[in-house]
């Protein structure tokens, strides 16, 4: 047994590696549970602020469906409200991804938004990203069927750990710290 020779298993490298063949040595992905917790932080946070923002009135026409039967100035109020706070959401995602890489609330799980490759996002990019997000607000189905449907999408080695959003942008959520240095130090 003594005389045996002892061998190193030399892995395929880490998971990004495994199921992205353009990733950067090193690179990993973020658990979906941070990204799900990221994205509801910001979404509490900015609704918190509109809310507040509005007079406090945002939650009432928000969430008072009665008041359609009140006649066309609360139907007015209605989706005047929910323009806002969905043009809220989507100028949040879009601006925080343009100007820090990322949404405040992903910046402190240290989740990046990248390319396969590990490189940077361009302006361009965050735009239809943001506006992808936006589905996930729609009432009851929103959270329920394409966050859930999102959830296991990126739990998935077939979907290669990606939402559909990812998917569709050419994008990986990954670890910030496990980037190459060069994104790193231009990661805000």
């Amino acid at each position: 047994m003594a005389d045996e020779a002892v061998t190193v298993y030399q892995g395929g490298g880490t998971l990004a590696q495994a199921v992205l063949s353009s990733a950067p040595e090193g690179m990993l992905i973020a658990p979906v549970w941070k990204r799900v917790a990221a994205y509801m932080l910001d979404v509490v946070l900015l609704t918190l602020v509109l809310h507040l923002l509005t007079g406090q009135q945002m939650m009432y026409y928000l969430t008072d469906y009665s008041l359609f039967g009140e006649g066309p100035r609360y139907v007015l109020a209605v989706i005047l409200n929910w323009v806002i706070f969905f043009s809220g959401h989507y100028l949040y995602f879009k601006y925080t991804g343009r100007t820090v890489g990322r949404s405040f609330a992903q910046r402190g799980f240290r989740i990046a938004i990248v390319h396969d490759n590990g490189t940077l996002l361009e302006d361009h990019h965050w735009g239809p990203r943001a506006f992808g997000k936006l589905i996930y607000l729609l009432p009851i189905v929103g959270p329920l069927w394409f966050g859930l449907r999102d959830v296991i999408r990126g739990q998935s080695k077939e979907a290669e750990y990606r939402t559909r959003i990812d998917s569709k942008n050419h994008t990986v959520a990954a670890v910030d710290w496990s980037l190459p240095s060069d994104t790193r130090l231009r990661l805000r």
